[in-house]
């Protein structure tokens, strides 16, 4: 089985950091390496990981950077990238080699949306349809690569968002993503708290931009 690492970037997570590394100490416990990347919180999120991690680190803030900190530290011949807020599904490590021991170089899981609001469940069903379509993954579906591969496609751009995006974009030229059925259960708290609607319309909104060609500077100025 080839040799997996998590890495998971942080910033003021407390209130979720436990529960995603609970989840994780059945991976842990067959050898898989588990890094938890923080961007300066503020709060217990780095003595509430400590215990439950093989590595925490500290890295200049923003997910991308952070993302590609752990990277660097990993030491995995596959990458696995994991917000705090996201739970894998039972034998994921198992999922993920399988699917690069198969010749896959990279690909995603599918995701459902924890919440109250009915249209979340409609919201990652359209993001899941969405991606087989486009071979597009984002960050809440728990994108997984090759090292030598994500390291051929200059890992993550240093932008403030959109950076799941663009790193797909890049391991398309190289090769299409296998996307597994298998959800990793993600949190609504950010559609909730912005609004269901407002942010499902914000979304596409910032997306489409994206994809006319504006920065991910004055996109991220807009999302804050």
């Amino acid at each position: 089985m080839s040799s997996l690492s998590v890495v998971i970037p942080v910033l003021n997570e407390a209130h979720s950091m436990g529960a995603t590394l609970r989840c994780l100490e059945p991976l842990r416990e067959r050898g898989v390496e588990i890094i938890v990347v923080d961007g300066g919180s503020q709060d217990d999120t780095v003595r509430q990981a400590q215990p439950s991690a093989d590595v925490v680190i500290d890295a200049p803030r923003g997910r991308a950077r952070q993302m590609n900190a752990g990277a660097a530290s990993a030491r995995g011949a596959v990458l696995l990238f994991l917000h705090a807020d996201t739970q894998l599904p039972a034998g994921a490590d198992a999922l993920v080699c399988e699917a690069i021991e198969a010749g896959g170089v990279w690909g995603r899981f599918d995701v459902r949306i924890v919440g109250q609001h009915p249209m979340l469940r409609v919201v990652a069903v359209l993001m899941n349809w969405r991606s087989r379509l486009t071979g597009i993954a984002t960050g809440d579906q728990a994108i997984f690569v090759r090292r030598d591969v994500f390291e051929r496609a200059g890992g993550f751009p240093d932008q403030p968002l959109m950076e799941d995006i663009e790193l797909s974009r890049r391991l398309l030229r190289l090769s299409r993503p296998v996307l597994l059925a298998q959800q990793v259960a993600t949190s609504g708290r950010r559609w909730e708290s912005r609004g269901v609607w407002s942010t499902i319309f914000l979304m596409w909104r910032l997306r489409w931009r994206y994809w006319r060609g504006e920065s991910a500077q004055r996109l991220a100025e807009a999302y804050r």
